[in-house]
């Protein structure tokens, strides 16, 4: 007999404004606690050091958090010229002091060549995988190994501020990117190393700002449940952004409810006019437009399931 889960089955996805000196898992523990959930996972871990967007998946939306860790980023950084850590960022040991001798102009023309399409070589610092094992479990044995150049993309970055030695930026960047990496390639092509000292995800995909909750918030929310003796999900849930906007960059498929059976049932079906070969879709169902899933057309230019959500229409 199957044991059973210890939690609530909820599905969706909340946006917390991570804080300051925790882990992304630290923070995922706690609001899964919060929430009762049974089944939680983040999108893409934030530095301790970093705050900002960490969007946190319940139940049936953590089948699609891979397509937010693949979305596009948004950040503020404020980097200290002069110091070079062996992290790249303030809470790491200074193992470099150079006088910083930059004016605004060359700021301006090192900055602009981060712009576009780079190959970028991971930070030791970082969660990537080697033979098995994270990077920075290397890192704090004072191992280095070999890490593989990869191709990012910076949309834009923008200088916001450069005084007493610090430099304060915006970026839009894709998946993948360091921003302590970024840092840090500037930091040597102006010749006085630089690290991280305030990082902020402002954004990832099109969710909106305006929907971030910090821990805070939802510790008060679960207070009030208790002293006014309801369920926490009463105040907690209405908080909770659908499982479908994990996919909303996707284009649509609208499939009428016998089709959904197949699909369901991880069967392709003709879906009348379909983008090309190879492109993954959200699928809907019906007037209402129900999100079932995740599809790519195959080669016969037929709808094939890729993931689905657990849904009674299967049955």
């Amino acid at each position: 007999m199957a044991r059973r889960r210890k939690g609530r089955p909820i599905d969706g996805v909340i946006l917390l404004d991570k804080p300051t000196g925790f882990s992304s898992n630290d923070v995922l523990q706690k609001v899964k606690r919060i929430f009762f959930a049974q089944k939680a996972g983040h999108t893409g871990a934030l530095d301790p050091l970093a705050t900002g967007m960490l969007p946190i998946c319940f139940g049936e939306a953590t089948k699609f958090s891979q397509f937010l860790l693949d979305s596009d980023k948004r950040y503020r950084v404020v980097a200290k010229l002069g110091e070079r850590t062996d992290t790249s960022d303030s809470d790491g040991e200074v193992v470099e002091t150079r006088e910083v001798k930059v004016d605004r102009g060359q700021l301006e023309r090192c900055i602009a060549k981060f712009r576009g399409t780079t190959d970028q070589i991971p930070s030791m610092y970082s969660a990537l995988k080697y033979q098995g094992r994270k990077l920075y479990e290397y890192a704090r044995e004072g191992i280095e190994v070999p890490r593989e150049s990869r191709k990012i993309t910076v949309y834009s970055v923008d200088l916001l501020r450069f005084s007493n030695n610090e430099v304060e930026m915006e970026l839009h960047v894709s998946k993948g990117t360091y921003i302590r990496t970024i840092v840090d390639d500037l930091g040597e092509m102006l010749g006085c190393g630089a690290h991280v000292t305030y990082l902020r995800r402002t954004g990832v995909s099109h969710y909106p700002v305006e929907r971030m909750v910090t821990l805070e918030q939802l510790e008060a929310l679960l207070e009030q449940a208790k002293a006014q003796d309801i369920a926490p999900g009463e105040l907690l849930d209405p908080l909770l952004l659908p499982t479908d906007t994990a996919v909303q960059d996707l284009p649509e498929v609208n499939i009428v409810p016998a089709s959904a059976v197949y699909i369901l049932h991880g069967n392709p079906v003709n879906a009348g006019t379909v983008p090309a070969e190879g492109t993954q879709v959200r699928i809907t169902v019906g007037e209402s437009r129900e999100f079932i899933g995740v599809g790519v057309i195959d080669r016969d230019g037929r709808l094939a399931p890729k993931r689905v959500m657990a849904n009674e229409q299967a049955e």
